[in-house]
């Protein structure tokens, strides 16, 4: 797993220039990010718990809420800044709810899976089957991706609406043919023998996570803005410095202990300054191209956002 660091002060002199109208005004220096208890997101907490935001000028709540709800709590005005995945953030976008990623925050290499029961062996087999995952989130649109790559549709199989950890839990009991999770409770999943039939590590690159706030927001409180980048980098910089303490202050957060922090851990690949820069100019236009038509063709979201190239900000990496 990459954990590449950079120095702190790069996404300061980013700032420097931005033209942004809203210089010189009365930034807002509190704000709060909705996101779950996935690993990827960890080192968000890791920020918040050792006061590295806080030193950097920003005081930072959490709210932990389902993916569904996180763009109209955004809407709301309730969080300023939404954790997610690039299909989801698309999703949002296009229900009218603008959103710019300005940070790469990490992609599963494994974190993601669906598992299955017998006699059910390929993802053609789920044809007609019971599948529980979640709406209005990755596990539905990655779900619709790996069908597509194997010639069904999500139309195929039938779905029931669970969250991650709902649908790891239904089915170590028993419950549906099929389930969509993730991190940390794929691990659940894992523990209980079942046969997972693909991961994300072999749809590599398609489960990206980022942050994003809204275009004003970004235009008004550049600095804001640049604080939570720079505070992220720092939080990578404080697991590389100390592994066991920030597995033991990230797993507290999802009830988990160190180990089992370091096992989800492992099937997670955090971005630091230089994986940012190559994502976000370089990969991020065309990916985002691909996921929109994916999400089109299976009916996810109606119509295509206004625009993808407005939708990423890679000045605060640079």
């Amino acid at each position: 797993m990459s954990r590449r660091l950079w120095a702190a002060g790069a996404v300061a002199a980013a700032v420097i220039g931005l033209g942004v109208s809203g210089a010189g005004a009365q930034e807002v220096s509190k704000i709060t990010i909705a996101m779950s208890g996935w690993t990827g997101f960890a080192p968000i907490t890791l920020a918040k718990e050792t006061g590295i935001f806080k030193k950097n000028g920003v005081e930072v709540e959490i709210k932990k809420m389902p993916t569904s709800n996180r763009h109209q709590a955004m809407a709301a005005g309730e969080v300023q800044a939404i954790a997610t995945t690039v299909d989801t953030h698309i999703l949002y976008a296009s229900a009218g709810v603008d959103v710019t990623q300005v940070l790469v925050l990490d992609s599963s290499h494994g974190g993601d899976g669906i598992a299955v029961r017998p006699p059910i062996a390929k993802i053609a087999d789920l044809k007609g089957k019971q599948v529980a995952v979640q709406y209005g989130g990755v596990p539905q649109f990655w779900l619709a991706y790996v069908l597509k790559k194997n010639g069904l549709s999500i139309n195929d199989v039938q779905t029931s609406n669970l969250q991650p950890s709902d649908a790891a839990n239904a089915f170590v009991a028993g419950q549906f043919d099929a389930a969509v999770t993730y991190e940390p409770y794929l691990s659940k999943v894992r523990e209980a023998n079942a046969n997972i039939i693909v991961t994300s590590d072999q749809t590599p690159g398609v489960i990206i996570d980022t942050l994003a706030f809204q275009p004003d927001f970004i235009k008004k409180n550049p600095k804001t803005v640049a604080a939570v980048v720079k505070s992220w980098f720092e939080a990578l910089a404080a697991i590389k410095a100390d592994e066991k303490k920030a597995f033991e202050i990230m797993g507290k957060d999802v009830n988990q202990t160190p180990e089992q922090f370091a096992a989800s851990a492992k099937f997670v690949r955090w971005y630091d300054k230089a994986g940012n820069q190559e994502y976000l100019i370089k990969t991020m236009p065309a990916f985002a191209k691909e996921v929109q038509d994916v999400m089109l063709e299976a009916k996810l979201i109606r119509k295509a956002p206004p625009s993808l190239d407005a939708m990423v900000n890679a000045e605060f990496v640079k």
